[in-house]
């Protein structure tokens, strides 16, 4: 069946009404900062294409497109004999997420609490989000033992979500911020995709392997009252006002895991209408998010969407009747780092921050899509949060 009426029948098949939310006024929690990490080494699109010996015709014309120029990525060193980058066990494998996440994730965390004048101390709620590798106990548990949290800090991991699962992983550290006034809650998205590349002649892990990069992004969730002992508010500090999610089941297959027996590992698959069904499905959970807060898109004067690739900018855009400067974050934070899955939208949010575009009282949305199928969208507000 063709993609674009599989998704057309996911959304209205059932028949059935989703009865709105009412709006309801809540207590204001603040993004109070971004803070973002990759590894030390990058590589272009043709060094990867080198290192990983990527010879398929198709994969090669991906390696050259312009979308993505490079990729911060932890490869292992040449092999004398071949020239290409040597052969990862799975241990390696295990090995290497373990040793990239605390990496990168810790100096993110790092980041992220240096610029909104807290510690490790000061955080009360840890979430951990990640794709790209498996532990028990998980990453959450791996940073309160590595980076000093208090032992009472409570703590959850989102493990398989995939490329959506940021803004998966933010809806409830917002909520239980508005339910525990003056605490601080952390998210940290962690992804060594790298950790879970295949290596074969195919078109299908040779897109994988020219798309996704090594990132980790961590995100500061806190209260007005929490304001006093760190910095305060400015005319560019978001409020997180709403979610809205859609799922499209009958997409589940579109990107997945699936067992590799050959390579003894895991291998992703990414549907190649992936783009259409996104562009064709992402104006309904928007427009029920801003319908409730009575809004429409002409409203919207930022936006933050994951990287999912060129295609699928190019789509999101198209649906939503967005210019390029809409996307230029997006854009940019795609063309230096590639893809990298849960905490791509941060950087490109943490971007955004920096660029000192924001005005009070001006609304954004953060559009995530990833395995499910699945869309995530939030509303923010910017500037001086309000009363409670």
């Amino acid at each position: 069946m063709n993609t674009t009426i599989q998704a057309r029948r996911a959304s209205h098949s059932t028949g059935l009404q989703r009865t709105p939310r009412p709006p309801h006024r809540q207590r204001t929690v603040s993004i109070a900062s971004v803070g973002s990490a990759f590894p030390e080494t990058s590589y272009t699109q043709e060094e990867v294409g080198e290192l990983l010996g990527l010879e398929n015709r198709v994969v090669k014309k991906l390696l050259r497109a312009p979308h993505i120029q490079k990729r911060h990525l932890y490869l292992p060193e040449r092999d004398p004999l071949t020239g290409r980058a040597r052969k990862e066990s799975q241990p390696d494998l295990h090995r290497k997420f373990h040793d990239g996440a605390l990496d990168i994730g810790a100096r993110a965390i790092h980041n992220a609490l240096d610029a909104a004048g807290l510690t490790v101390a000061d955080v009360d709620y840890l979430m951990c989000v990640t794709s790209s590798g498996f532990m028990v106990p998980g990453l959450s548990a791996l940073f309160v033992r590595e980076l000093g949290f208090h032992p009472g800090v409570q703590r959850a991991d989102i493990v398989g979500m995939g490329c959506n699962a940021g803004l998966n992983g933010m809806n409830p550290v917002v909520q239980w911020v508005r339910n525990h006034p003056g605490h601080v809650g952390l998210m940290v998205c962690c992804e060594i995709n790298s950790a879970n590349y295949v290596v074969d002649d195919t078109v299908r892990t040779g897109i994988v392997n020219s798309l996704f990069g090594d990132g980790a992004a961590a995100v500061v969730l806190n209260s007005r009252s929490v304001y006093a002992g760190g910095v305060r508010p400015s005319r560019s500090t978001p409020a997180v006002v709403d979610f809205e999610s859609f799922c499209i089941p009958d997409q589940w297959a579109a990107m997945r895991f699936d067992w590799d027996e050959a390579a003894n590992g895991w291998s992703f698959f990414l549907d190649r209408d992936i783009p259409y069904v996104v562009g064709f499905n992402i104006r309904e959970p928007l427009e029920r998010l801003l319908v409730r807060n009575g809004l429409d898109l002409s409203a919207i004067k930022h936006w933050v969407i994951h990287t999912g690739g060129g295609a699928v900018i190019e789509s999101v855009k198209l649906s939503l009747g967005l210019d390029e400067h809409d996307v230029r974050h997006t854009r940019s934070v795609l063309r230096e780092y590639g893809n990298i899955s849960s905490g791509s939208f941060l950087v490109s949010l943490e971007r955004l921050l920096a660029e000192g575009s924001v005005e009070t009282g001006d609304r954004g949305v953060m559009i995530t899509m990833g395995p499910g199928t699945q869309i995530e969208t939030a509303l923010l507000k910017f500037g001086e949060v309000e009363p409670w």
